[in-house]
């Protein structure tokens, strides 16, 4: 009976035993993972090429077909499986210089403002458009003023809430004015929008970005100006009450073009069937390089399979780095993505990450899926979540990324990296989103903290 209860005892401490061993094992191969990041990354020389060699790269144009030869051709020399996948997206073309000048106050006098088009956005043509603005700072304000705003110009002026900790979340409850706000206001008879940049900075650099037209009203031109110029306009209505201005833009949308997704992977010794993607999107807005949105979160995928060889890591499962084009304005290389990963019946996604909010510093992950599934699938990872503390990475609930949503009704887990959002929402979508604003040990740690958690699910999975 003794020997029984310590044989009993001894099985019973066993699993216990052989997880204490397996979490030394996963802790030392973690900080080889980091070891390797910040020692012998790739990601900072491919985006360096990406921006100051390719440039903006906006769906439809030739610098995004650029970029999508130069990314295949990094994953090929490299010595990854690669392929394109490809997928008709929208062809905006900004045309020249916009122009938004106020025509008739004392304190603005003839003022140009600092301005750019909104992403599909129709032009005013030569002639521009003449009118007096009308300040709001909500869709339903327009709703109530009705037939008030006719013939007139709509100013969106909600500034981004700064007291939201988290960026991404002010960005949220601001984002409805541009994305929205010309239908809205088309609705009621507007000729044009103007629409406050969406920034919690007072800057002189405006912001693009996608609107939506909503079929059922007319298209209006549609312009963001920066956040000192909307801060001097309202100023002026306030204190003279009726304000001019004049507004020319020769933006246009040509027909759809074909471009494509970039596939690179390392195929799984066990079950090369069961696929863990993880991915970024590779179209960017014109008026810089990409360097951040999202330039950054393409080479960090990239990244992630150049680590896993180099720290001689053989995975079980398929690793397939994505870069998805046309999430800016239109969403249809992850939608294509998707669609066929649906009709693939060989292969299962078991686990999909996407790296959507620069190159800062990470601070952990946000996870996602089917809420039939999420409950189980998120505990299962944070019982690793002590793994990944030391480098500063923490679990959190929420959303993953734009490009692999349309998947998320394949019901299995979808993760988002966090980087620090403070400083987000001074380059997104304006001229300043170069390679000069991304820190090279900041990218980095981005690409290895990705990689250490691709390294647990596929040791592990799911």
């Amino acid at each position: 009976m003794k020997k029984l209860a310590l044989v009993l005892l001894f099985t019973s401490l066993l699993p216990l035993s052989i997880f204490a061993q397996n979490t030394d094992e996963d802790a030392l191969f973690i900080k080889k993972i980091f070891d390797t990041g910040l020692t012998q990354s790739r990601a900072y020389p491919w985006l360096h090429d990406m921006c100051t060699k390719i440039g903006g790269r906006l769906s439809g144009s030739p610098q995004a077909k650029r970029a999508v030869d130069y990314t295949r051709l990094m994953l090929d020399t490299s010595g990854f499986l690669t392929r394109l996948q490809p997928c008709m997206v929208p062809h905006w073309v900004r045309g020249e210089k916009e122009v938004v000048k106020v025509l008739n106050t004392k304190a603005l006098g003839g003022k140009t403002l600092r301005c750019l088009a909104i992403g599909n956005s129709v032009g005013t043509g030569k002639n521009g458009v003449s009118a007096e603005i009308i300040e709001v700072k909500s869709l339903d304000e327009v709703d109530k003023l009705g037939d008030k705003v006719k013939g007139k110009i709509v100013f969106y002026n909600r500034p981004m809430d700064r007291t939201k900790f988290n960026t991404f979340d002010a960005y949220g409850g601001g984002v409805d004015q541009r994305g929205s706000g010309a239908s809205r206001a088309a609705k009621y008879g507007a000729i044009a929008v103007l629409v406050r940049s969406m920034t919690t900075e007072l800057d002189d650099y405006p912001h693009t970005g996608a609107l939506n037209y909503n079929p059922d009203y007319p298209k209006i031109p549609a312009v963001s100006i920066s956040t000192n110029d909307a801060e001097k306009l309202s100023k002026a209505l306030n204190t003279e009450g009726v304000v001019k201005v004049f507004i020319k833009t020769m933006c246009e949308s040509l027909p759809d073009v074909e471009s494509h997704n970039v596939i690179g992977e390392i195929k799984g010794s066990e079950f090369p069937n069961e696929i863990i993607v993880v991915g970024g999107h590779l179209d960017s807005w014109d008026p810089a390089q990409g360097a951040h949105d999202d330039g950054a979160g393409s080479v960090q995928s990239m990244d992630v399979l150049n680590l896993i060889k180099r720290s001689g890591y053989k995975p079980k499962r398929t690793i397939r780095c994505v870069l998805f084009m046309n999430e800016e304005n239109g969403l249809r290389g992850g939608r294509k993505y998707a669609e066929e990963a649906l009709l693939n019946k060989e292969e299962k996604h078991i686990f999909a990450l996407e790296s959507d909010e620069g190159g800062f510093t990470p601070r952990g992950f946000s996870f996602d899926a089917d809420p039939s599934v999420f409950t189980e699938l998120f505990k299962k990872v944070t019982g690793w979540q002590g793994l990944l503390q030391p480098f500063g990475l923490e679990f959190t609930k929420g959303g993953s990324g734009a490009d692999i949503g349309p998947m998320k009704g394949q019901k299995f887990l979808m993760a988002g990296l966090k980087p620090d959002s403070q400083r987000y929402f001074d380059f997104h979508h304006t001229e300043l989103d170069k390679i000069e604003g991304v820190n090279r040990r900041e990218l980095e740690l981005g690409a290895a903290s990705i990689t250490a958690l691709i390294y647990l699910i596929d040791k592990y999975g799911l």
